[in-house]
């Protein structure tokens, strides 16, 4: 194969063109990887920094705000109507057991509904300072199912807020052989909170004798 000798120009051309080549690969191996890359993560770096400052500062600048709103949450609160009304678990417990009584009463349309038991429930001791205590009652009704559901509903939608747990409901097996429609058995838990005063003792609430009606 003959080799063709470039002219003076293209001779010119191919050096600048070795030069540059040269330049680029000088410049990526010496100098970008080693100073302008670092320099350039830096800078994003003390980008980000500057933000998060900004951020924090913001925050810093909405304490006093953020405090106020706080504090107003927190009146709201104490004054809220989803606590009970009482400020003494056991008397707390003693108006839960007579509000189921009082709904019961208020509910005669559709059948019968009878409270046939009512007591307190213990409830483990609450560290000092805690500000909510919670109260619960064990109820037993006999009621048939229209009345029940109303009293049922009354319970769980009113306010103070209370809430069903641990719910048992049956028929009794011989009174279904004497009567073709037997009233429900039925046995649940029924829970409040009660907002205690600022350094009251959480006191265990006491669990007295069965009490039946």
């Amino acid at each position: 194969m003959k080799l063709t000798k470039l002219k003076p120009r293209e001779s010119r051309i191919a050096a600048v063109g070795l030069l540059l080549l040269v330049l680029v690969l000088g410049y990526f191996l010496l100098l970008h990887w080693w100073f302008v890359a670092p320099l350039r993560s830096m800078s994003a770096d003390m980008a980000d920094l500057r933000d998060t400052q900004s951020r924090y500062a913001a925050a810093i600048a909405e304490k006093p705000q953020l405090q106020q709103r706080i504090a107003a949450l927190g009146q709201g609160q104490a004054a809220s109507s989803a606590f009970l009304p009482e400020n003494d678990p056991n008397a707390a417990a003693a108006g839960l057991m007579q509000r189921v009584v009082d709904v019961v009463a208020a509910h005669p349309q559709g059948g019968s509904c009878d409270v046939i038991q009512k007591m307190p429930v213990p409830n483990p001791r609450t560290d000092d300072g805690e500000p909510y205590r919670k109260v619960a009652v064990s109820i037993s009704l006999r009621c048939d199912i229209q009345p029940f559901g109303s009293v049922l509903q009354t319970l769980e939608q009113g306010s103070p807020y209370l809430f069903v747990d641990d719910m048992s409901i049956y028929r009794n097996p011989v009174a279904a052989q004497k009567n073709a429609a037997p009233p429900l058995e039925v046995q649940f838990t029924l829970s409040g909170y009660v907002r205690l005063a600022h350094g009251a003792p959480a006191a265990a609430v006491a669990a007295p004798p069965e009490e039946a009606l």
